[in-house]
């Protein structure tokens, strides 16, 4: 099964959020069928087949997630991710400014789920491969 160096080695890849489809077919090629990850403090649960689970140790500080979602304007925000304009740590910082508490990525129907802190699903994504 996976483990965190795995999937380490697989992120050190990515640079912006166009790199984002090929590190999902990097870790779903180590075994990796679901992950959540969480803006408060960049933790990220992984799992795989057989109740397998590892857990990410937080990647920074503890920031507070807006109460209030801006959904139109983290649309706009992660669009411009996706196509290079932002770094991870900037995607973090501008995710919890504007309400959005942690995603779900799910390798089965390769869709990515954007939540607010209620638990509301604002924004599936279909991820390319």
């Amino acid at each position: 099964m996976f483990t965190i160096e795995q999937i380490k080695a697989a992120h050190s890849k990515v640079k912006s959020g166009a790199d984002f489809p090929a590190y999902i077919q990097d870790i779903k090629s180590l075994g990796v069928t679901f992950y959540k990850t969480y803006v408060t403090d960049g933790h990220t649960d992984y799992y795989g087949p057989n109740d397998y689970k590892k857990s990410s140790i937080s990647s920074h500080e503890a920031i507070l997630i807006n109460d209030q979602c801006e959904t139109e304007q983290f649309k706009a925000a992660l669009k411009a991710h996706q196509n290079g304009q932002s770094d991870y740590s900037t995607f973090i910082t501008m995710s919890a400014k504007l309400g959005i508490e942690k995603w779900t990525v799910c390798m089965d129907k390769m869709t990515c789920t954007y939540f607010d802190k209620k638990g509301k699903a604002i924004l599936v994504e279909e991820i390319p491969h």
